[in-house]
C-alpha cells in the first residue's frame, strides 16, 4: 500500500505522500485497478446500483457490521461494484457476529430479489464468502447445536480428499445444518431490507447519480447508524475524501 501511494503522489508531481494518496492506494489494492473502458450498459448498471446499495443499507442497520467507508459502481478488477468497510482488530467473533456478516454479504443478491423480481450472477464471489462462513461455523468452530462441539478440518481448494474423519451421515448433517443457517440469513436480510426499502431505493438512485457515495453521503440518506461506532473512523479517514479524485492525466505522466 505505501508502495502504491508513492506511485500515486508520483504520478501528480506531489513532493510528498498524502493521505488521499494512501486512500487511493488502498482503493486500488482492496478493490483492483479501475476499468474505465468498461461501460456497463444502463439495465445492468441499475442492477449493479441495487445490489450494492443493499450491501450498504443491510451493514448499515446490522449492529454487528464493520463500518462503511465507501459504496461504488465503478467497475475494478473483477467486480462491477465494491464497498469498502473499516473492519475493527478482531480475533474472537460470536455467533451473532458471524451471523450479521453473513446478512450483510447477503444484501446484494437479497435486493436484486426484492426489486427486480429475479436474480444474477453478480453475487457469486458474496455466496462463496458465505457459504464458507457458514461451514466453518458448523464444521470448525463448533458453533452447531446438533453437529455438536467438534472441529473438522475444511478440505482446501484442490486438494485431493481420500478419508473423511466423520460419518456419511455426519456429513449429510453439516451439509443441512449449514444449507440451513444460509437460508436463515437469507430470509433475514430479505425482510431487513424490505423494512428498509425506501433507503435502498435512495441509496441505490444517488449511486445512479454519483457512482461513488461515501459515509457523509450515507448520513445524509439514511441519518446516524443506530448503532454505536465500533472503530476509530473518523481518525482515519480525517483530512481524505474532501476533494474530489482528479481522474486528468498527472503532470508525471504528460
Amino acid at each position: 500500500v505505501c508502495n502504491e501511494a508513492a506511485l500515486i503522489a508520483a504520478r501528480y508531481l506531489r513532493p510528498s505522500v498524502e493521505n488521499t494518496h494512501f486512500e487511493q492506494a488502498i482503493e486500488r489494492v482492496i478493490a483492483g485497478l479501475e476499468k474505465k473502458t468498461q461501460v456497463l450498459q444502463p439495465a445492468e448498471k441499475k442492477v449493479v446500483a441495487y445490489h450494492e446499495a443493499g450491501h450498504a443499507v443491510a451493514g448499515w442497520f446490522l449492529e454487528n457490521a464493520d463500518p462503511l467507508l465507501k459504496v461504488s459502481i465503478i467497475p475494478r478488477g473483477k467486480g462491477l461494484g465494491y464497498a469498502q468497510y473499516l473492519p475493527k482488530e478482531q480475533f474472537l467473533y460470536t455467533t451473532e457476529e458471524l451471523f450479521d456478516r453473513m446478512c450483510m454479504a447477503l444484501g446484494g443478491r437479497a435486493s436484486e430479489q426484492i426489486f427486480f423480481g429475479r436474480i444474477t450472477s453478480g453475487a457469486q464471489d458474496d455466496l462463496v464468502k458465505v457459504t464458507r462462513n457458514a461451514y466453518q461455523q458448523v464444521m470448525q468452530l463448533g458453533m452447531n447445536s446438533k453437529v455438536g462441539n467438534v472441529s473438522f478440518e475444511m478440505p482446501q481448494a484442490g486438494e485431493p480428499v481420500f478419508d473423511k474423519p466423520y460419518s456419511e451421515a455426519t456429513a449429510q448433517l453439516i451439509d443441512e445444518e449449514a444449507r440451513a443457517l444460509i437460508d436463515r440469513a437469507y430470509t433475514r436480510t430479505v425482510d431487513l431490507l424490505t423494512q428498509h426499502k425506501d433507503a435502498v431505493d435512495r441509496v441505490a438512485l444517488r449511486l445512479l447519480d454519483q457512482e461513488v457515495l461515501r459515509r457523509d453521503d450515507m448520513k445524509e440518506l439514511l441519518g446516524p447508524r443506530p448503532f454505536a461506532e465500533k472503530s476509530t473512523y473518523e481518525e482515519f479517514v480525517e483530512g481524505t475524501g474532501s476533494v474530489e479524485e482528479d481522474t486528468s492525466l498527472p503532470k508525471g505522466l504528460q
